[in-house]
């Protein structure tokens, strides 16, 4: 399975940093979320509650994307990436000593989703476009998939180490971990260095480089489509998995132990997938993509139709095994089709679409279950989740968008 080819990005000493940067980051935050979840449950027992500190997360992400996409571009990736993690250091352990403590309450919540959802906006372009930057342009496939396989083999242990944690211990030491990963993180990236932005003339102002960002991105048919589709797509996933999934868990037999099981089996289909894409060329990225997008819709069905474990953990397998297929394919369609000097823009306004509506899903479906029921909420959604996928598909432009077949080399 580990051909030469498929390890060939790890014979690149900066992507060899990176890696390990993002290894001993993802250790940390694999974990976070089912602990962040059940810490806001243990002070509110509320589904609007938790839907409240997501959305704080999500709503200055949501904000500061495109300025996070122009300092990417102008200042420099690396440097943008290493002070986001340090600030996300700062932050959460701010947060896991409150509650290490015992002195936690909901506005703290609040307040430190907004701050780590702000340097998240910083760091999210800057990840995304630093790849084409590290390695060959023939080995963005085998790059991608190794720093999927890295994060998925990690998801795959982290929810069940967390909901062990928040079961015997308490969710404080899990966001702890979570803290010093993101310290760690930073200083691995310290030996990448990247050339400087090449500069001719006078520097465009951010304005105008967000208005060329806005020009590439609506004149792209294949990117705005799956854009606009994903700005739904997400606020189903975050209003219904993220938000409710926790609280039917903890109102059922499922509690936060099963809870954890089906985050894993979720990155036990990411993770096999990731194994099956070192062997296979994804020829039609997006197309194969969105197909596997369509199956991430299932967990939401099944949770609306019979809620039990074990159930659930299948379907959550199946719908890991299709988004890893969409993530390595939305990447290859950006990384090579996309100027390398526009990329992180690019990824800026596909991240501000995709993530648009995430806080109207997070902060409406709470209320919509008070009314019509949990279950019912999230049948609904999920059926609704299927749809859009698949809908995508009629665009010409996503179904036979092809990769593009380079051998260049990244920066010297």
């Amino acid at each position: 399975m580990f051909t030469s080819a498929a390890l060939a990005p790890l014979r690149e000493s900066r992507f060899r940093w990176y890696f390990a940067s993002r290894f001993v980051n993802l250790a940390g935050t694999t974990m976070a979320p089912v602990a962040l979840a059940f810490a806001v449950l243990h002070v509110s027992d509320s589904a609007g509650a938790l839907g409240l500190v997501l959305a704080a997360h999500s709503i200055p992400q949501v904000v500061f994307l495109l300025l996070g996409g122009v300092v990417a571009d102008r200042l420099g990736r690396t440097l943008v990436i290493q002070v986001s993690n340090v600030g996300a250091a700062l932050s959460q352990g701010l947060l896991a000593t409150l509650l290490l403590t015992g002195h936690a309450e909901l506005w703290h919540f609040v307040v430190l989703s907004a701050v780590n959802g702000t340097l998240s906006a910083m760091s999210l372009p800057a990840l995304a476009g630093i790849v084409p930057a590290l390695v060959p342009r023939d080995q963005l496939q085998p790059a991608n998939v190794l720093i999927s396989m890295s994060r998925n083999a990690l998801a795959i242990l982290g929810p069940t180490l967390a909901a062990g944690l928040v079961v015997t211990v308490g969710p404080g030491w899990a966001l702890a971990v979570d803290a010093v990963s993101w310290l760690g993180a930073a200083l691995l990236l310290v030996p990448i260095r990247l050339p400087a932005r090449s500069r001719t003339g006078v520097e465009p102002s951010m304005l105008r480089e967000l208005a060329e960002g806005w020009d590439f991105f609506r004149r792209t048919t294949w990117l705005w489509v799956v854009v606009l589709a994903f700005g739904v797509l997400n606020a189903i996933h975050a209003g219904g998995l993220l938000t409710l999934g926790p609280v039917l868990a903890n109102n059922t037999d499922i509690g936060a132990h099963g809870w954890g099981l089906i985050m894993s089996a979720e990155a036990v289909g990411l993770f096999v997938m990731t194994l099956l894409m070192l062997r296979i060329p994804l020829q039609r990225p997006l197309y194969w993509g969105m197909i596997g997008v369509a199956l991430f819709g299932v967990p939401m069905v099944v949770l609306g139709l019979h809620p039990q474990t074990a159930w659930v953990m299948v379907a959550a397998f199946v719908g890991g095994m299709g988004i890893e297929v969409f993530g390595l394919g939305w990447n290859l369609a950006m990384q090579e089709n996309v100027p390398d000097e526009m990329l992180s823009r690019a990824y800026s306004y596909d991240m501000l679409g995709s993530f648009v509506a995430v806080p109207v899903g997070q902060l409406t479906f709470g209320p919509l279950a008070a009314v019509f029921g949990i279950q019912d909420v999230l049948l609904v959604g999920g059926v609704a989740y299927l749809a859009v996928s698949l809908l995508t598909l009629a665009s010409r432009s996503v179904r036979d968008l092809r990769r593009v077949s380079t051998t260049s080399a990244p920066a010297p």
